[in-house]
């Protein structure tokens, strides 16, 4: 028999944000396997509110969410550890996301991942995963991050 494991959350994470960012991040290497990168990520995180979940008191996943325009709202970072992929942890904090936008007046959320025109096939699984909770995709751009590393745009209306 599986043995339970107690998990909280989605929960607003006030304290230690970048610590717990880094610790989800750093589990999933096929996705955020740039130092630099975690590094800005757990630096945006301690700016924006955090929404986290721990399960038997150990970080297992996150979504950060800053207004950038008066009208949208963009998920900056979204990770779920990989021991705990495909539980509904995603869609919880995206759902997270989605309210603290409408909460705060937004009518889009946005979020910008690694572009179809790149290989990279782990991505392919969070663009799916997107389109699965009604992002729609607005527009690659070839140089936003860097030649060579395509950035997808999704929005949804709220």
């Amino acid at each position: 028999m599986a043995e339970r494991q107690a998990h909280s959350g989605p929960e607003v994470l006030d304290a230690g944000k970048a610590e717990f960012c880094r610790a989800v991040l750093e589990d999933l290497p096929e996705w955020f396997g740039i130092p630099e990168a975690i590094d800005n990520y757990c630096a945006e995180s301690e700016r924006c509110p955090m929404y986290a979940i721990t399960v038997d008191g150990a970080p297992a996943g996150l979504v950060t969410v800053d207004r950038i325009t008066p009208d949208t709202s963009e998920i900056v970072v979204i990770a779920v550890c990989r021991r705990f992929r495909n539980k509904g942890f995603g869609r919880a904090l995206v759902g997270c996301a989605e309210n603290h936008a409408r909460a705060d007046g937004a009518r889009l959320l946005s979020v910008k991942t690694l572009g179809a025109s790149h290989p990279d096939p782990h991505y392919s699984e969070t663009r799916a995963m997107y389109e699965a909770l009604g992002f729609l995709a607005v527009e690659e751009f070839s140089n936003l991050w860097g030649e060579g590393v395509p950035a997808l745009l999704y929005v949804k209306t709220l």
